[in-house]
């Protein structure tokens, strides 16, 4: 059975709600919301139920609830659509922003999804930043490697998978913990980003970041229904079935 929360290091807890809380503030860190999602494939001839905002607006509420923070860092890749957005996108991306300000400090890193961004804060008071420092720590997108440390990103979208000996097994998005390289990559909080999976090893890591590191031996925390897994290395998590 998996737990709620990890102290994976001094004043650094991770979730299984995918968000990284700082004691600094305290300071929630959520990444990859790819609001707009469903109008960027509606552009492309590709219509799928209008899910991911109200899915993310009602993990926020979660979170602010449960952590209670004074700031909220969206660490990168708001939008989705790397073109001009849509108006439904931008409303999308201004309701769940506008939600995080009224809640606490709102602070926005530009990921790399995030083109025209700052158009769409204009007028909210918000300056999209490419890295804020908190706590000792760079927090930036990850799509651009600042080669500060210890850094938190995103990017990524984290996931491992346990094959299944009687079944297809299981994908599940993870936190990445580089405790040596100080990299830490938490999983994206769009419920439609289904990850990148870490275990063919280090040629399958798309952030500059954790390409540097020792992927086979960081640390690996999986995000299930059950809760947190600690699954131990990366190199591990290959032998394991269900």
């Amino acid at each position: 059975m998996g737990v709620r929360k990890i102290r994976i290091m001094p004043g650094v807890t991770i979730t299984n709600d995918r968000c990284l809380v700082l004691d600094e503030g305290p300071t929630a860190v959520i990444g990859d919301l790819h609001l707009g999602y469903e109008s960027a494939l509606e552009g492309e001839g590709m219509f799928i139920p209008r899910i991911n905002t109200r899915s993310v607006r009602e993990a926020l509420n979660g979170i602010i609830d449960e952590y209670e923070p004074a700031r909220i860092v969206l660490l990168g890749d708001i939008k989705h659509d790397f073109r001009r957005s849509s108006y439904q996108a931008r409303e999308e991306v201004r309701q769940i922003v506008g939600l995080v300000s009224d809640a606490a400090e709102a602070v926005v890193i530009k990921g790399n999804h995030d083109n025209f961004l700052q158009n769409i804060l204009s007028d909210m008071g918000l300056l999209a930043l490419d890295h804020i420092d908190i706590q000792g720590f760079r927090l930036e997108h990850g799509h651009v490697d600042s080669g500060i440390r210890p850094v938190i990103i995103g990017h990524e979208h984290p996931s491992v998978k346990i094959p299944g000996e009687l079944s297809g097994g299981m994908k599940l998005q993870c936190y990445v913990v580089a405790r040596k390289e100080g990299v830490i990559v938490i999983p994206p909080f769009s419920p439609f980003a289904s990850g990148n999976d870490l275990n063919p090893g280090p040629d399958a890591v798309m952030a500059p970041a954790l390409k540097s590191c020792d992927v086979e031996n960081a640390e690996v925390y999986g995000v299930s229904d059950m809760g947190l897994i600690e699954f131990g290395k990366l190199e591990d998590v290959s032998m394991l079935t269900i």
